[in-house]
């Protein structure tokens, strides 16, 4: 499998972390929404860090929802992902172009300024689970990172990256969550507090060919590991043409007729994978029975 997620403990069970590498994923993302390079990246760090997280769920019916509302150009990105680590994401303005930053890297932070970051899990209760927390740089993985502590309140180190080929497709892309249990010693947080001082960025490891499993060691090196399951995690889209028309079902009769009385067939697009499915006048007079 070209992209998978793994998942396990470090430090007799005191930590627990995920890591994923995302090329494909990402680069299938970047293809259906046609997005410049900062959106990709934008986009591709929050889909990562939505397939980890979906990855975290327990029940095969839960579905996780990454949203980001933001005053940047960008305006707004939202990702779902689901227990099998299934992904799929949109942003609202694609084509966004800005000058690298100070760094002369992509600038995700300029891209997504001041915003809220919402946390949606439906676990199969009445009401899906909410939580919310301020973007604290727009670069997604710090403000992941602060989601986590202020509104699950679990020690969390987040690494989120896309790399970019000069001909604007995906040379690389992952990440890492790795979070503290609550009776982890401060001999073994004040170890991973340094040694993620010393981490290079993500996509150099990978770049170097490096695997997620390269990437832990490096985390946790004279410490012991365990590797719990290897998920594959793929960009995928379970929209269909029955699916869609459920939507146009639920607009309700009298939107249904005026569409009718235009006597013009209709084209609905997917948000999430830009696919384009076209409706009949005979397929509308279908829906509004159904209505």
């Amino acid at each position: 499998m070209s992209d998978y997620i793994i998942s396990g403990t470090a430090c007799n069970n005191q930590v627990r972390f995920f890591a994923a590498t995302t090329k494909e994923l990402v680069e299938a993302g970047r293809q259906a929404h046609n997005l410049s390079p900062v959106a990709c990246a934008a986009l591709g760090r929050l889909m990562t860090a939505g397939a980890m997280m979906g990855a975290m769920c327990k029940n095969d019916s839960d579905v996780l929802t990454l949203q980001i509302q933001c005053q940047g150009p960008i305006q707004g990105l939202t990702v779902t992902a689901d227990s099998h680590a299934n992904v799929k994401g949109y942003v609202l303005h694609p084509d966004v172009m800005l000058p690298p930053n100070a760094n002369h890297k992509l600038d995700v932070g300029g891209a997504l300024g001041l915003g809220v970051l919402s946390v949606i899990k439906d676990i199969g209760l009445k009401e899906p689970y909410v939580g919310q927390s301020q973007l604290v740089s727009g670069e997604i993985a710090e403000d992941l990172t602060y989601y986590f502590a202020t509104s699950e309140q679990i020690p969390t180190s987040v690494a989120l990256g896309v790399l970019m080929e000069k001909n604007n497709t995906v040379k690389q892309a992952g990440g890492f969550i790795i979070q503290l249990m609550p009776f982890a010693e401060e001999s073994v947080i004040s170890t991973l507090e340094e040694r993620l001082k010393q981490f290079q960025s993500i996509t150099r490891y990978l770049d170097q060919g490096l695997r997620p499993e390269d990437i832990i060691g490096i985390l946790f090196e004279h410490s012991d590991f365990k590797i719990n399951q290897t998920i594959p995690t793929q960009f995928y889209c379970n929209c269909s043409k029955e699916h869609v028309a459920k939507a146009v079902i639920s607009l309700g009769k009298q939107e249904i007729q005026n569409m009718i009385d235009d006597q013009e067939p209709i084209e609905v697009n997917c948000q999430f994978c830009n696919s384009h499915y076209h409706y009949s006048i005979d397929d509308l007079k279908e829906m509004l029975k159904q209505a």
